[in-house]
């Protein structure tokens, strides 16, 4: 399997308006955006961490072999799949381990319970089995739980002949805390990361996601705009900024981090 990188940027809607009109040239909008007009869809995912934020510390931190675990999910509706994945980063390298399950069945799931062949979204995949036990692994090693819930709008596109390159446009990231465990789109008191003092209301999260070489035109649209990398780890900046500013953060998420 070909590495895969994800480079991230902080623009201005405005820029990503013309951004978008580039990339089209090259990629087509993806079926769920497709599916949510104008372009975006919602994401939703619940992070899980350890009592003494173990994951979130990892990153801050920056080593250079850490991963994530969250379980991911676009609505409300028992006939859509929730997706437990691993998000590893080796060095620069991004790898991605997933398990898709009927909603349905998520709250045993949720419980430690592994999902029966017939409630996973797709036939089953030796590959999908395996990432749910290794997340399980993970989480009890750890003692992880949900700790905080994570939502923004992306806009999409691909390639529709490979899935090697993919261009997304994160929008009104927000982040709550979610120690109910409950996998719901709804969040009491959210911060919202893009619309604090820090940041203009309209700031957008670029990401330029490709496996194996870098593409050409990539270039082309990082010098046509003039775009300088930056960090944009929602999970970790949104929990500092939840638990600096944001009157409702509880203490234990302030005792543990600032």
């Amino acid at each position: 399997m070909a590495d895969r990188y994800e480079l991230k940027y902080l623009i201005p809607q405005r820029l990503a308006v013309c951004i978008r009109q580039f990339v089209r040239q090259y990629l087509e909008l993806d079926e769920f955006g497709k599916s949510y007009p104008p372009y975006d869809y919602p994401v939703h995912s619940l992070y899980f961490d350890s009592d003494d934020w173990k994951i979130y510390w990892r990153t801050i931190n920056g080593d250079k072999n850490r991963f994530k675990l969250r379980v991911r999910y676009y609505n409300e509706s028992d006939s859509t799949p929730v997706f437990w994945e691993i998000k590893r980063r080796m060095k620069d390298v991004i790898l991605k381990q997933r398990c898709g399950v009927w909603r349905y069945a998520s709250p045993w799931v949720l419980n430690g319970q592994l999902p029966q062949a017939s409630e996973l979204s797709t036939p089953f995949d030796s590959t999908e089995f395996t990432a749910i036990q290794e997340f399980f692994r993970l989480q009890y090693d750890l003692g992880a739980v949900g700790k905080m819930h994570v939502a923004y709008d992306r806009e999409a596109y691909v390639s529709r002949h490979s899935n090697e390159v993919r261009v997304t446009f994160d929008r009104h990231v927000r982040v709550a805390t979610r120690f109910d465990q409950a996998l719901t789109t709804q969040m009491q008191e959210p911060f919202v990361c893009t619309g604090n003092g820090d940041f203009p209301d309209d700031l957008v999260i670029l990401e330029l996601k490709f496996s194996g070489r870098f593409p050409n035109w990539y270039r082309e649209l990082v010098r046509t705009f003039n775009l300088v990398q930056a960090g944009a780890a929602k999970y970790a900046e949104g929990t500092t900024m939840y638990a600096g500013r944001h009157l409702a953060a509880p203490d234990v998420i302030r005792n543990m981090i600032l």
